[in-house]
């Protein structure tokens, strides 16, 4: 394990149960995937909730819609920086894609890190520490991204196609029903039933900022990437 370039972001250090790690080429080549993937995802999620206020429907019952009259509900997106394909080589160094053909490439952004295609107007990765940070930071909130938009649209996908009973499915109005009454965790009013904001804001707080802080701070992760 100590000789895999893996990355300190999965809590508990090393964490690879299906070997992805073990050549080289394809885990250089899976970093590029999964940030692209992860910055899709944040750019996903922001789109769910623009689509939640301007719509008041939830993501699956939108997508009705543009399939019931593709011409007069739809957007019109550019998502070519996302799609992934190649190899390596490909998506690192000097000659690998930029953000926009022609633009000058500030000296830093060297092409040595994944999702690196030059783009940064404002300097954030030019203090090597900050760049460091901001990678990881990207990371970790692509993969909650990817979490939350599978979980945005399963269970409306469940209640709509299979009959999944829920007490509400929409992802917007689901949280909401805590100030209408309260959320029943897993649907049981024994387990627990949510009546309180600042108390579950406190208890996420907590229990993310314990994990965060183990995460950051033990010894097994300080020299992985």
């Amino acid at each position: 394990p100590e000789n895999k370039q893996l990355d300190r972001t999965y809590p508990g250090g090393v964490f690879d149960p299906l070997g992805f790690g073990n050549n080289e080429e394809q885990l250089a080549y899976l970093k590029v995937k999964e940030i692209k993937n992860g910055r899709l995802a944040m750019v996903s999620v922001f789109g769910y909730a623009i689509q939640a206020w301007y719509t008041g429907v939830g993501p699956l019952e939108n997508w009705a819609a543009h399939l019931a009259d593709p011409f007069g509900a739809n957007v019109t997106t550019v998502v070519g920086m996302f799609a992934t394909s190649g190899t390596k080589s490909m998506w690192y160094g000097p000659n690998r894609p930029k953000w926009l053909p022609g633009a000058e490439i500030p000296a830093y952004l060297t092409g040595e890190y994944p999702g690196d295609y030059g783009f940064d107007p404002v300097g954030l990765a030019a203090d090597p520490e900050n760049f460091a940070r901001y990678r990881e930071a990207e990371v970790l909130h692509g993969r909650w991204a990817m979490l939350a938009t599978v979980g945005c649209l399963v269970p409306e996908f469940l209640a709509k196609f299979s009959g999944v009973p829920f007490a509400e499915p929409v992802w917007f109005k689901a949280g909401y029903g805590l100030f209408e009454g309260g959320i029943d965790y897993l649907g049981n009013p024994d387990l627990i039933h949510a009546q309180n904001a600042a108390i579950i804001l406190g208890t996420q707080l907590i229990l993310m900022g314990a994990i965060e802080a183990w995460r950051w701070n033990a010894p097994e992760n300080k020299q992985l990437d």
